[in-house]
């Protein structure tokens, strides 16, 4: 396929909710997290979270269903982060995805990158946090 605009914005919690994404930790994920997905040929648009969940814009091929991408990059980040972390991080099962516009693509960056900000300030966008989706 020569062109293709796919936007998604996707949100998943540590499992348990526990805080493994500390701020000594948060470049080895975000790092684990960005391989896997370009592994898979998947844009890296933003990555961001808190401790306890994590971000991330990007944009999946057509020919890649979202929930088989989605599905990769948690359990290769999650197992490549286990040996770097002595079996100590896991992702929950669950998660949220939503598409949106290339428009928005600056708006949903900067609310992903600035997560910890938001979180702080209380600025969320409430639908799409991991609360609403457990």
């Amino acid at each position: 396929m020569s062109r293709w605009r796919l936007f998604y914005h996707v949100v998943w919690a540590t499992s348990g909710r526990e805080p493994l994404i500390t701020p000594d930790r948060e470049a080895v994920v975000y790092d684990e997290l960005r391989a896997a997905a370009e592994r898979q040929e998947i844009i890296v648009h933003a990555i961001g979270g808190t401790d306890d969940h994590v971000h991330m814009a990007i944009s999946i091929p057509p020919t890649t269903a979202v929930t088989t991408a989605i599905g990769r990059i948690k359990g290769a980040s999650s197992h490549a982060l286990n040996l770097q972390f002595n079996g100590s991080f896991g992702w929950q099962k669950e998660y949220s995805v939503d598409s949106f516009s290339e428009r928005h693509l600056d708006r949903v960056m900067s609310y992903v990158t600035n997560q910890r900000v938001h979180h702080a300030a209380g600025s969320l966008w409430t639908t799409i946090e991991p609360g609403s989706i457990e």
